[in-house]
């Protein structure tokens, strides 16, 4: 039962993650398919305007089915679909694919030890958000390491001056700070 609840929290997470980014991409695609709609309707609609009274006349032995016709509709509004669907595939996952490549290469050098990282991303990129959670967690995790050093460096000093009182007190921060962390 608990494993299911998780699971139904995780969908219900899901669908309100980040509204400004799926707006973003579902105006995107929305719009492509709109736009292929609308092309492919308007190239329907001037073909099926084109007067075919004289041509009909003598064509009429030639064109035995419907489908005859509508063919050269159908195709080049299939053309028209594929070729948007095309230019969203190449376009998009690029203004997608450029932040997260940064985010990335600047994770590598935290993963290096360098918790002074700052993730900046363009004015306009998609994933300004992400980056900033990003920042705050490095941020976060700096401030910790800052006190462990403080930490560390206070029981150095107690060590050398063989104070009992300061050796157990900062022994008792570092390992109060050291069980927050989870492992």
């Amino acid at each position: 039962m608990n494993n299911n609840d998780n699971k139904h929290k995780r969908k219900l997470l899901n669908l309100s993650v980040e509204k400004e980014f799926q707006r973003w991409l579902l105006v995107r695609i929305f719009g492509v398919i709109i736009l292929s709609s609308v092309l492919a309707a308007l190239i329907l609609f001037f073909y099926a305007r084109h007067e075919t009274v004289t041509s009909f006349y003598s064509a009429h032995i030639k064109i035995r089915r419907v489908s005859d016709l509508l063919l050269p509709v159908v195709f080049c509004g299939a053309s028209i679909s594929l070729f948007a669907g095309a230019l969203l595939a190449f376009f998009l996952p690029q203004k997608i694919a450029g932040p997260i490549f940064r985010i990335e290469k600047e994770l590598q050098a935290v993963r290096e030890g360098d918790l002074t990282v700052v993730i900046r991303l363009r004015k306009h990129d998609t994933l300004q958000t992400f980056a900033a959670k990003i920042n705050e967690v490095i941020a976060d995790l700096n401030s910790g390491a800052k006190g462990l050093q403080v930490e560390g460096e206070k029981l150095k000093t107690a060590l050398i001056q063989e104070d009992e009182v300061a050796i157990r007190a900062s022994a008792g921060k570092l390992q109060a700070s050291l069980e927050q962390i989870k492992t």
